[in-house]
């Protein structure tokens, strides 16, 4: 994997002098001096000014100043920060681990073979700890070093665009995270005794999908259907098929049924595009606000969330689980709510407000149907 990664960072640099204005920065942590780094930011900069001359160069936040808390977690409202350890943990956005973390809970759940021993918890920390801190972290961290020209429009004060941190210690918590990963992966078959190592693919998979995901050539990002679908398959199919495979085996109708509920996903992802139109239309992705306009984007958002859970309650229904799908159903009643409340408000301004509320109730309706579909 690591070889892949350097093969496809360097070949780009070939088109680098090429283009002044680019949808996308590509660096070798081998082959590009400081001073190439130094001259590209300036022109990004130059070019982010002069398409936006007054962008904000602080984060938004309600109380004047940024929050410590905001800034531990990598959302909005993020207070300003010098160590090096917390701009780090900024980067890999803790906010966004839980359900990847959760994911693992339901596989396990769905595996019907996990029991509340010392070596299976063990086991299921060992590979939350692999789903979320260390993969989920590469991926924000991959994202935001290929988003740089981006936030440098849209989000100025983040961590890479503001300079508190380097572009080479970027690309060093980048290979180390992956690394750390795909290292736990591959213990965890052996603990598995696997005979074939289904978590480390499932891993070096999810980990190709994320890097295609946010750099060029595919840069899968800049299709809003196709790209926000890989991010919310990401999100809900790869770790559930990770907590099952680990305890049990990944079946077929497990497969087709989380990639299914990943459509979900694709909705929860487009939340996050809304923050970004300016910056998007300006270089060119075609994000759903972007394409559709914010007004109709926001209703696909919801779609997508909505219709997903109400036919998945209707599976759970049809196949004899009638409990189980009036609890799901249940469990989408307060997101509506939040999305009216909060989202189809405003999803800029209370895009952090809406998914810390309706989230919780979405990776509540996923646990649900993991134990009405035990095996």
């Amino acid at each position: 994997m690591a070889s892949v990664l350097n093969s496809a960072l360097s070949l780009n640099l070939s088109n680098f002098k090429r283009k002044r204005v680019r949808t996308q920065y590509l660096v070798s942590p081998l082959s590009l001096s400081l001073s190439r780094r130094r001259v590209t930011m300036g022109a990004a900069e130059t070019d982010a000014n002069e398409a936006k001359p007054q962008a904000p160069d602080k984060a938004p936040d309600s109380g004047g100043g940024g929050s410590s808390f905001n800034q531990l977690l990598g959302i909005k409202g993020a207070a300003k920060e010098t160590n090096k350890w917390k701009i780090r943990l900024q980067l890999t956005k803790p906010v966004t681990w839980p359900p990847l973390v959760l994911g693992v809970v339901c596989g396990a759940a769905a595996s019907g073979n996990f029991d509340w021993t010392l070596e299976d918890v063990a086991k299921s920390i060992v590979c939350m700890l692999m789903s979320g801190p260390l993969l989920t972290g590469y991926t924000q961290t991959i994202n935001d070093y290929y988003d740089r020209e981006i936030d440098a429009i849209n989000e100025p004060y983040r961590p890479i665009p503001s300079g508190v941190i380097s572009e080479n210690e970027v690309i060093t918590q980048i290979w180390i995270l992956l690394l750390g990963g795909l290292g736990l992966a591959g213990l965890l078959d052996v603990w598995a005794g696997h005979d074939f190592p289904i978590v480390f693919y499932l891993a070096l998979g999810g980990s190709l999908v994320s890097y295609i995901y946010s750099a060029p050539p595919l840069k899968l990002k800049q299709n809003g259907w196709i790209g926000n679908y890989a991010l919310g398959a990401s999100y809900i199919s790869l770790p559930w098929w990770a907590g099952q495979a680990l305890f049990g085996t990944l079946t077929p109708d497990i497969i087709v049924l989380t990639l299914l509920y990943s459509i979900a996903g694709l909705g929860i992802a487009i939340v996050n595009d809304f923050k970004s139109i300016e910056g998007d239309r300006l270089l060119g992705l075609q994000s759903l606000p972007v394409a559709f306009g914010a007004e109709t984007a926001k209703w696909i958002c919801v779609g997508a969330i909505d219709i997903t859970q109400i036919s998945v309650a209707g599976y759970l229904l049809g196949a004899g689980k009638p409990y189980h799908a009036l609890a799901l159903l249940g469990l989408i009643i307060p997101q509506v709510f939040f999305q009216f409340q909060y989202f189809l408000k405003d999803p800029v301004k209370y895009d952090v407000k809406y998914q810390a509320s309706a989230q919780p109730f979405l990776v509540l309706g996923l646990l649900v149907t993991a134990l009405a579909t035990s095996h």
